[in-house]
């Protein structure tokens, strides 16, 4: 038996702190909710749902997060992207998980990912 329920925590590797908090914070609407000054850490949470560790680096590599959403919002949170001035792709079909995606960079250049996994995922026993 498994007793992991899904992936809770992700650490970002940032330029700047407030400036990637404050995209998080405001496009995709996480909240801090501790802040580590000596590691230069700032944590941010999204609800229950979720956990972000900005991790201020020098030269920061870049990285893929994916997070997920409803099938009924993808429609609004491409809308919602795109008012914030940033480009994104997708809808982008993903016939293999079955799923539809948005893509988008933030301000460090990370690819994010809004990821709305549809009917037929559940019917693939997943």
């Amino acid at each position: 038996m498994n007793g992991i329920l899904g992936l809770y925590e992700v650490a970002l590797p940032v330029r700047d702190l407030a400036r990637a908090a404050d995209f998080h914070r405001a496009l995709l609407g996480f909240e801090v909710v501790h802040a580590d000054d000596q590691r230069r850490w700032l944590f941010l949470r999204l609800g229950d749902a979720a956990m972000l560790v900005l991790q201020q680096e020098d030269a920061p590599r870049r990285l893929h997060l994916a997070l997920r959403v409803a099938e009924d919002q993808l429609g609004g949170w491409r809308r919602r992207i795109a008012n914030h001035g940033i480009a994104v792709e997708g809808p982008i079909e993903l016939p293999w998980i079955p799923a539809r995606s948005l893509y988008f960079s933030d301000p460090d250049g990370h690819e994010l990912e809004l990821i709305a996994l549809d009917g037929r995922h559940r019917e693939h026993g997943r």
